[in-house]
């Protein structure tokens, strides 16, 4: 259940990273024996001007794609995720690109363009540098920022450029920008070149960032000529310029010329071109008028007539883009292909895939959304809890001076940052309210109309309204395919009022190329401790403890409530490695923890959910509102391992055991209740 197994695909699952929450204990990171094990994937540590190197000489082509920052918040939230939720927005939003959906094809980055007028270095969820910093961040997606020099001081420029290294961003499009108005005013405390922006990174940051400038196949619209621009792009470089991305064009031809000019004039380093696929007549108008470009004759001559023909014209901007491209990959000088998306996902998807580029890969790096920000790079062992809320455990450890990596260490205190703002748009739920009461019910007549909800959601039929329930306040994406390894059983165990959040099957050795459960290099083999976590009542937990005694040592236990009642037979609050793999040529690495410690505080986060998202649809007093919080205020929340992995899992044996011991008439039990 990807409540219960949350796939990581370096996900769109894209914070006001510079938000910082309290940390508890007043710790400022966390605090633990560290062994140092190899990054799994290099990719992760390596600067964008190297994967570039490496790609190059391995001859391995890539693809990055551009997007531009939405103007709403709701854009925003949906620009980051991967799936959609039906409801009277879906045309609005299927217009734009989810970042974990266009990160499962592989781009090698993407960039985030700067608008002046739109605030772009603000905290605002719409804007460039929180965008760029959610990809980054949440997302795993190596970024680029892009920043111009218009109508900005020498000193506002330092400080976006200190703030978006503060956020993780480590590369920079240098450009100086377009006009506000109609001509070029120059900024006399600012920057008037790109090529003195340029400088100036490289002379207060050092080689901090890579920075990339921008290219102009047929000469910039302002320059005196052809070659005095080319000039112009050797300065940019020469003052430290790492890659050019070129301006779009029509021609392969162009480009390659352009190309050729270039490196005539000794410009070395990569140059990729600017692929905008045609999508649509207006948007070609606009991005023609912007760019200052003329569209060839003959492409005009096929257009026109079918400028009022969506579909058409997109089927036509396809194949012209396939058979440029092919045109500049086949003449071996030409690496990589950018990609001007305009937030638009269909077109740029097919041409990729025609071209052979677009490749999901469903094995993962590690078993969980990795983040792409430097200094979590060698971080490589997680507590299984946030395993379908990863942004949320991103955001409650950014103030974390170092990660986990080898093992998670034996700290009696990590200190998890407060999370109070389920308002940011990369935690709340993407669906509307509307869309979200449709789903748990716009009205709740007890507990049971709760575990309805839960098994509808466990088995992808409709509520008794008539609505899918495609997510739950604990995650906010549909199931994961490795939860029908258990479907069945989690079905039965809901309807009885086992509410599970979280649960993953034991795994004996599989390939690490396994589609379902796979993780890390290939030639590798994986392993799962069965692990189950789920809320339910006092009564409930009464009998699981009874039962529970048989089942010592093989099955781990803790169980706590929103009060603080905290009931473990963890021995001595020792991490649990619950999730581990052997490959080639390394150490084992175990990248899952249950880690009693850690459980304390996702408690904390777990029992809120049920009052921030779920409690707060309803009007204060009403029956439903009370009925959530009940639960909140009632219920206890459990995690179980069964520590024999190889053999059968044993935890639904204990969930049944529990339920044949709740048939028994009360009178022939021993009175042992659990109270707060």
């Amino acid at each position: 259940m990807v409540n219960q197994v949350q796939r990581g695909d370096g996900n769109c699952q894209s914070c006001k990273s510079d938000s910082s929450g309290s940390n508890s204990g007043g710790e400022s990171s966390k605090e633990s024996s560290r062994c140092s094990t190899p990054v799994l994937d290099a990719d992760r540590s390596d600067r964008l001007r190297d994967k570039m190197r490496r790609r190059m000489e391995s001859g391995d082509r890539w693809f990055s794609l551009e997007f531009f920052p939405p103007r709403t918040a709701s854009g925003a939230v949906n620009l980051i995720s991967r799936h959609q939720h039906p409801g009277p927005f879906v045309l609005r939003i299927s217009l734009f690109y989810r970042f974990d959906r266009m990160g499962s094809g592989g781009p090698l980055f993407i960039d985030i363009t700067w608008h002046p007028a739109g605030d772009p270095g603000s905290d605002k969820e719409t804007s460039s540098m929180m965008i760029a910093s959610t990809a980054v961040n949440y997302c795993g997606l190596e970024s680029i920022l892009h920043l111009t020099c218009c109508n900005q001081t020498k000193e506002k420029i330092t400080d976006y450029l200190t703030k978006a290294k503060r956020l993780g961003l480590k590369n920079i499009m240098a450009l100086r920008g377009d006009p506000l108005g109609e001509d070029w005013e120059e900024e006399e405390e600012g920057f008037n070149y790109a090529v003195d922006l340029v400088k100036h990174i490289r002379s207060e940051f050092d080689d901090y960032f890579d920075i990339c400038v921008a290219g102009y196949p047929t000469g910039h619209p302002e320059a005196e000529s052809y070659e005095d621009d080319l000039r112009h792009l050797k300065e940019k470089v020469d003052a430290g310029a790492d890659f050019v991305i070129t301006q779009l064009f029509f021609r392969a031809d162009t480009f390659l010329k352009f190309l050729e000019d270039c490196r005539a004039i000794g410009i070395t380093c990569p140059i990729l071109p600017g692929i905008f696929p045609i999508q649509g007549y207006q948007s070609l108008r606009q991005l023609v008028k912007l760019s200052k470009l003329e569209v060839p004759e003959d492409i005009t001559k096929v257009i026109e007539p079918i400028k009022d023909n969506d579909a058409a014209i997109r089927n036509y901007g396809i194949q012209q883009a396939v058979e440029m491209c092919r045109v500049l990959l086949e003449s071996g000088k030409v690496p990589g292909l950018h990609f001007y998306t305009l937030n638009r996902e269909v077109a740029t998807m097919e041409v990729l895939r025609q071209l052979g580029l677009w490749i999901e890969d469903p094995r993962r790096p590690l078993p969980w959304a990795v983040s792409a920000h430097p200094k979590r790079k060698v971080e490589d062992v997680r507590p299984i809890f946030w395993a379908s809320r990863p942004k949320s455990y991103i955001y409650r450890t950014q103030d974390w001076d170092e990660f986990p990596n080898g093992r998670w260490g034996n700290s009696s205190s990590p200190a998890f940052g407060e999370l109070n703002d389920y308002y940011l748009f990369y935690l709340k739920s993407k669906s509307s309210k509307d869309a979200l009461l449709q789903m748990w019910g716009e009205e709740l007549m007890s507990e049971e109309s709760v575990n309805e909800i839960f098994t509808c959601y466990i088995t992808a039929q409709p509520n008794r309204r008539g609505h899918k329930v495609l997510c739950l306040p604990w995650n906010d994406e549909p199931l994961a395919s490795e939860t029908n390894l258990l479907k069945d059983e989690l079905e039965k165990v809901n309807r009885r009022g086992v509410l599970t959040i979280n649960s993953q099957p034991n795994i004996n050795g599989k390939p690490s190329t396994d589609p379902i459960v796979g993780w890390g290099p290939a030639g590798g083999y994986v392993f799962q401790k069965a692990y189950l976590e789920f809320f339910t009542s006092s009564e409930n937990v009464t009998a699981l403890l009874k039962v529970l005694k048989k089942y010592e040592p093989r099955v781990n236990y803790h169980i706590v409530n929103v009060h603080g009642r905290n009931l473990t037979n963890a021995p001595d609050m020792q991490p649990n490695a619950v999730t581990w793999g052997i490959f080639p040529g390394r150490e084992i690495v175990q990248p899952t923890v249950v880690d009693p410690v850690s459980f304390m505080s996702w408690k904390d986060e777990a029992f809120a959910l049920w009052i921030e998202q779920w409690a707060k649809l309803y009007e204060d007093e009403s029956p439903s509102r009370m009925i959530i919080k009940y639960i909140h205020d009632n219920y206890f929340l459990v995690n179980l391992v069964d520590n024999d992995f190889p053999l059968e899992n044993c935890l639904w044996q204990v969930i049944d055991d529990m339920f044949e011991l709740l048939d028994v008439p009360p009178e022939l039990l021993n009175d042992g209740a659990v109270s707060e």
